[in-house]
This record gives structure tokens, C-alpha cells and sequence, in this order.
């Protein structure tokens, strides 16, 4: 459930007026995301995402994120929109928090992607990573290898409730990462969350990429390694070669990586599924009963963590060279 603030007829009849979007029609509360507020409108004018920013979300990254959809748009990706207010402004208030209407973007995320779609997949992400040069703001990633230990430090002391003997497993892991972490390959700004609820598809055709709120200035392979721990497992924790291959053919017929950025593939890749394991740790043992996040499994990302240390070689991932 993600309808964490809610809102009047009335009041959001009054917020609209400060937009050319027509009149209310309809609208209704959006169950997916776990960030922020969304409701469905319909106006006279068509249909739209409307988004209340919660607390966890900065008020001050707001023009970034905003201002990133604009630019990635005008710079040739599909992606929704923010609608300019009537006196220029991207943002409003609506009950209490910052708001803003988005263009409705048709389509639909897969539940059971194919390696079809890992490849289209790819290219976006290329795309977006190339749509993305000359963005003048920048927002750094909070969440990337320098964020990784104040948020061990919040569950060092209660991991083993999720794993015996994981307190020592993940603390070598920590410093292993921390002392290796490459910091000279090419940078940009990356999604950083590139789930497959993220991404729209008609069909088998991807239709446009959704969902910028965790986007930052990282190394741009980091994010194909993201891309990897969410598109390329299966269900039982096998990671299939032929959506992996799929997805990096993908990437690499936009923005073929250098030889530096394949080397340091696993290694990222270790990197993304440690930063998920601890964020989903971090929930996992802090949100009080009934609270109305969902939790996530912690231990799918601890057995993706496994798999990339075993891992020797970028071709293991389907990395042609």
C-alpha cells in the first residue's frame, strides 16, 4: 500500500485549478511504490500521476529528480513528464506535502520478463545513460559504497535474527568492497533502481521507464550491475545466462562498455546486491507490525551477494568481449 496521505475532492478540485489539466473526472489511490503518495487522475484533459512526496524523500531533491524527467525526455527517452503549474512552477502542496502531476504513461510492468525483454531493457538504460549527459544538477548517491556502513551499523547487532553467523559474513564483505571499490570509470547519472515495476511495456515493446526518485551521479555501470541483480534471477535464486546476455547485448548496442567497466562487473555486482540486502535489512528489522511498507526479504539478496562472489569472469554474466 503506498497511499500513505490522503486527500479531499474538494481540496484536490482546488489544487487543479493551478494547473491547465482540465476538470476532475476521477480519481483513485495508486497500491504499488513504497515511497511516495500516487493517485490516478482523470480529467477532462486525459489521464494523470499525481505524486504527494513523503518524509523519506528530501524536499531539496525535488528539481533534480523533476528536472531529470524533462531533460531525459527532451533528450530522446520515454519516461512521464511533470506538468508545469500555470505560474511556471513544477511543484505544488496538496495536504500538507509537496506534489506534482506527471504524465500518464501507458503500459504495464511483467511479472514474468523474458530475456526479450532484458534486452529492451538494456537499451533503455543505455539510452537513459547517454540522455543524461549535460544534465547540469547533480545529486550524489547516498545509497552507493560510502552509504553502505552507517546502515550496517543500524543492524549489525540484530542481523543474526535473519541468519546465524551473517554479522561476520557481511562485515567482510563491507571492508572487502570498501577497500576495492573502483572510483575512475566513466560516471553519469544512473536510475539506481531499475526494478521491472519500473519499466512499462505494450506488449513486448518497452514503452517508457518510470520512477526517478532514487537517481544520482554514480559510475553508469553500476547501474547495469543493478540491472542485473533485479531483471536476471529466477524464482529460485538461479541467475539465467540468457537474460543476462540478452540484457548486456542490449546496454552495449547504445553504450558498449570499456574494458575497465566489464572487469569491474562482478565486483559492482557484489556491490548492488549488498546495497539491497542492507537497505532490505534495515526495514526488515526496524518497520513496527502493521505498518503499511511492505517488507522485503533481506535473504534474496544475501543468495544474489553469493552467486557474484563466486563469480571470476564478466563473461559469467553473458559479457561478450
Amino acid at each position: 500500500m503506498a497511499v500513505y496521505t490522503d486527500i479531499t475532492e474538494d481540496d484536490l478540485s482546488r489544487f487543479l485549478t493551478a494547473y491547465d489539466a482540465g476538470t476532475l473526472l476521477s480519481y483513485k489511490g495508486i497500491a504499488e511504490g513504497v515511497e511516495n503518495t500516487n493517485f490516478l487522475l482523470h480529467t477532462t484533459k486525459g489521464a494523470f500521476i499525481l505524486t504527494l512526496y513523503e518524509k523519506r524523500v528530501d524536499r531539496s531533491d525535488l528539481p533534480f529528480f523533476l528536472g531529470l524527467m524533462h531533460h531525459l525526455a527532451e533528450n530522446g527517452l520515454s519516461c512521464p513528464l511533470p506538468l508545469p503549474r500555470n505560474d511556471g512552477a513544477l511543484l505544488g502542496e496538496l495536504s500538507g506535502r509537496p506534489a506534482a502531476m506527471i504524465s500518464f504513461l501507458e503500459g504495464m510492468w511483467l511479472r514474468k520478463p523474458a530475456a526479450k525483454h532484458c534486452r529492451e531493457v538494456g537499451r533503455a538504460l543505455a539510452k537513459m545513460h547517454v540522455a543524461g549527459e549535460g544534465f547540469e544538477i547533480t545529486r550524489e548517491n547516498a545509497l552507493s559504497v560510502d552509504g553502505w556502513r552507517p546502515l550496517w551499523e543500524k543492524s549489525v547487532d540484530r542481523v543474526d535474527e535473519v541468519e546465524k553467523g551473517l554479522q561476520g559474513e557481511i562485515a567482510d564483505e563491507l571492508a572487502l568492497l570498501e577497500t576495492n571499490w573502483p572510483k575512475d570509470l566513466p560516471s553519469g547519472v544512473i536510475h539506481a533502481d531499475l526494478f521491472p515495476d519500473n519499466v512499462f511495456f505494450l506488449g513486448d515493446d518497452l514503452s517508457g521507464v518510470i520512477d526517478f526518485y532514487f537517481a544520482c551521479n554514480d559510475l553508469l555501470v553500476y547501474d547495469v550491475a543493478i540491472c542485473l541483480n533485479a531483471w536476471c534471477f529466477e524464482k529460485d535464486g538461479a541467475f539465467n545466462l540468457t537474460k543476462g546476455m540478452a540484457l548486456l547485448e542490449g546496454y552495449e548496442s547504445v553504450r558498449p562498455l570499456s574494458d575497465a567497466e566489464a572487469a569491474a562487473l562482478p565486483l559492482l555486482a557484489r556491490g548492488s546486491a549488498l546495497r539491497f540486502f542492507l537497505t532490505r535489512l534495515y526495514d526488515w528489522l526496524t518497520t513496527p507490525p502493521g505498518a503499511l511498507v511492505v517488507k522485503k526479504d533481506p535473504l534474496e539478496y544475501l543468495r544474489k551477494l553469493r552467486f557474484h562472489r563466486q563469480v571470476q569472469n564478466p563473461a559469467e554474466y553473458g559479457l561478450s568481449r
